[in-house]
């Protein structure tokens, strides 16, 4: 049985009043709220074990660097990473990707050489990628899509050519929620002869995820999408990848030995993290990870697919409403407008209700271009978002559509 309201009570911010109404908090694709014991792991790691980790030989730092690992560990567990070698932490999606897009250029790439992305992606996928191309001379090729927010499968196989180097794709998509195919997007790619990186920032918290079984060659995510805290992420490269990119940054930890004359480089996964890393972080990840593991990915996927079925209902209900991607195989992530009402106004004014929603381009510009508008009102929800909230929040764009005529 999925218990809402005992899973409710591990997440004290959601008890508390805006502006003297009940949180109706809506806001997960941006980030998600923290259950206690992620929070009181990281207390409790810097009031009892806090050393820093690796070569240190006190206890102390002995115990920090079990617990780091350990993590390394659980999130290995969590994605069916064959091994810990292909576990790299840092401090988020965004910077998985610049890792890799940065090394991955740097070492397999040449001028003219391609990149595939999709017309849904994050800046992050679009912007790392950016830089790339403006230093090293490649291209950015872009995978369309249907009115309905599904990538265009056929368009995107002919995008392939001998200079396509990486294919590059969200998951989810962090404003019409669609679920990409990415087995799909993979299987294809690989008939090509094509690595592919997924970013799964919005998939992680929402659907089970099997890297060997994706055949995924690298796979990015944050760790506070997840219930887990801010300035840590995960980046799962195969190791046979990972062995092939060059460091991403120098310091302490990447190296094995440094003289003036040579330096080199440690081991798996070390090699991409220089410097001390977040190891407060990585176990309070680790205890996020646990937790959702304990609900059930599969249990927290059916909840909230039956919550987006409900809130879409509803949703479509109010007169003058509008829903940016309808897809198929949709999470539960509704983008929308209402009439011609701004959707600056629109946030603003449910927020006077207690409803925290998102709005504006979400890190999205190419995607709301290909939409015809500017941004939108985004209603995210999370494991613990119950369909009460959902009539708050449809009364609420209600009580907004009323005021604007």
């Amino acid at each position: 049985m999925y218990d809402i309201n005992r899973i409710r009570e591990d997440f004290p911010i959601l008890g508390r009043e805006v502006y003297g109404k009940p949180l109706v908090y809506l806001d997960n694709g941006a980030t998600t709220q923290k259950p206690r014991c992620v929070v009181e792991s990281i207390a409790d790691e810097y009031y009892s074990v806090n050393a820093n980790v690796h070569r240190g030989v006190h206890f102390l730092s002995q115990q920090a660097t079990n617990l780091h690992e350990a993590s390394r560990e659980t999130v290995r567990r969590f994605i069916n990473a064959r091994s810990i070698s292909e576990i790299v932490f840092t401090r988020g999606t965004t910077e998985s990707i610049n890792l890799v897009a940065s090394t991955f250029a740097d070492s397999q790439m040449k001028e003219g050489d391609e990149v595939i992305v999709s017309v849904m992606e994050h800046h992050s996928n679009i912007v790392s990628w950016q830089l790339q191309a403006a230093r090293k001379g490649i291209r950015l090729r872009v995978i369309p899509m249907n009115d309905w927010g599904e990538l265009l499968m056929d368009e995107y196989e002919r995008l392939f050519s001998p200079k396509t180097k990486l294919v590059s794709v969200a998951h989810v998509s962090n404003v019409l929620g669609t679920i990409n195919p990415v087995e799909r997007i993979i299987e294809i790619a690989h008939a090509h002869g094509v690595p592919v990186l997924i970013d799964g920032a919005q998939s992680i918290p929402h659907l089970k995820v099997d890297v060997q079984a994706l055949d995924a060659d690298f796979y990015v995510f944050s760790g506070h999408k997840v219930y887990g805290p801010t300035g840590i992420g995960v980046l799962y490269g195969k190791e046979s990848w990972l062995d092939k990119l060059p460091p991403y940054q120098g310091g302490g930890e990447m190296i094995q030995s440094v003289s003036f004359e040579k330096t080199t480089f440690n081991e798996l996964p070390f090699k991409f993290e220089a410097g001390t890393p977040d190891y407060i972080g990585s176990t309070a990840l680790a205890k996020a990870l646990d937790y959702v593991s304990a609900l059930g990915m599969d249990s927290i996927a059916a909840y909230e697919h039956e919550l987006t079925v409900y809130a879409m209902q509803r949703m479509k209900e109010i007169p003058g409403m509008r829903i940016f991607g309808e897809a198929e195989h949709k999470g539960g992530v509704i983008s929308f407008l209402v009439g011609d009402i701004h959707h600056f106004d629109m946030g603003t004014l449910l927020d006077r209700l207690g409803i925290a929603v998102r709005t504006g381009h979400h890190c999205a510009e190419p995607l709301m271009r290909r939409l015809g508008i500017e941004g939108t009102v985004r209603a995210s929800l999370g494991l613990y978002t119950t369909k009460a909230e959902i009539d708050v929040l449809v009364a609420g764009i209600e009580r907004v559509r009323k005021m604007f005529g």
